[in-house]
């Protein structure tokens, strides 16, 4: 229980500077955008691009990234479906909820849950990988698509995907990796302080986002579509994920009860970005990230209590 308070405490404390930041105006009042479009832009797909240059591709033929890449999309899908029919919402809405109800954060709360409570780091890696390669991409292709300015050409809808940075450098890292090149270190250096600044910096805006604001404030915040989100994250996506690896893959002990953790694991501010970035559902990002980060202290409790032997 030790390492879930340890692992939580360093992302409270990040948004809590974040929040100070906003509430003094440190950074202006264009602060949280400036932010959150240089993590967009320049951060994140450096770090991206660190990670997958360098990575072992072979952690992808695992159980877990199984688990991971089936719950996800089926949390994903089913949030879609749902909010579709009850709540009637546009696409690009629907993307941005699918994403809050199914995208893990898996590297700044991630990776010291990981080492704190399964005690290796590497149970966070297929999941980290398939959500750089796969998931990122297909949200943020229709997310490209689906808001482009209206009059775009046929052109411009095609392309959209192959300009957005976090898409281009996730696949430049995967090319790298895929060819067994070992980049100089002073070419990778760059990317590697560049990208050291995305977890601070989102969870940053994120705490820069929650001042001025009541989280879940009635008439500003989607509730209906927060809890959606937050009861498919916290409770649908690791039962899924017990099941599968349970009954399919016939996991048991300690590899089970991490891919159970990892999957009770919140929303990721990652998402928050994204919202941002695109203008759409920033709201909805805002609160079931705030949401989910909370109800995962005991969900992975629970989880341990259950699980760990």
């Amino acid at each position: 229980m030790s390492g879930v308070v340890a692992g939580f405490t360093v992302i409270f404390v990040i948004i809590a500077i974040g929040y100070l930041l906003g509430r003094r105006g440190t950074l202006g009042a264009e602060g949280e955008t400036v932010l959150g479009r240089l993590v967009f832009f320049v951060a994140t797909p450096a770090l991206l691009f660190d990670s997958l240059a360098s990575s072992d591709l072979s952690v992808i033929f695992s159980p877990t990234l199984a688990v991971a890449a089936v719950t996800a999309l089926t949390v994903g899908a089913l949030y879609m479906v749902v909010a579709r029919v009850w709540l009637r919402r546009s696409l690009p809405e629907l993307t941005i909820g699918a994403l809050s109800a199914s995208y893990v954060n898996s590297a700044n709360l991630g990776i010291p849950i990981a080492v704190f409570v399964l005690g290796d780091a590497s149970f966070v890696a297929p999941l980290l990988l398939f959500q750089i390669i796969a998931y990122s991409p297909i949200a943020l292709t229709i997310l490209d698509v689906t808001t482009l300015r209206r009059g775009a050409s046929r052109l411009d809808t095609i392309t959209a995907p192959f300009k957005n940075p976090i898409v281009l450098a996730g696949a430049a890292g995967l090319l790298i990796a895929l060819l067994g090149w070992t980049p100089p270190e002073a070419l990778m250096q760059p990317f590697r302080l560049m990208g050291g600044a995305s977890v601070p910096g989102a969870l940053l805006a994120f705490g820069i986002s929650l001042y001025g604001v009541r989280v879940l404030e009635k008439g500003t915040s989607p509730r209906r579509d927060v809890a959606l989100a937050s009861v498919l994250k916290i409770v649908v996506q690791p039962v899924l994920a017990y099941l599968m690896a349970r009954y399919l893959l016939g996991l048991e002990g300690h590899e089970l009860f991490a891919i159970v953790v990892v999957a009770t694991l919140p929303t990721a501010q990652n998402v928050f970005v994204y919202a941002s970035r695109y203008g759409v559902g920033t709201v909805l990002a805002r609160d079931t990230a705030f949401v989910t980060t909370l109800a995962a202290i005991p969900g992975i409790a629970l989880v341990s209590g259950l699980l760990a032997g």
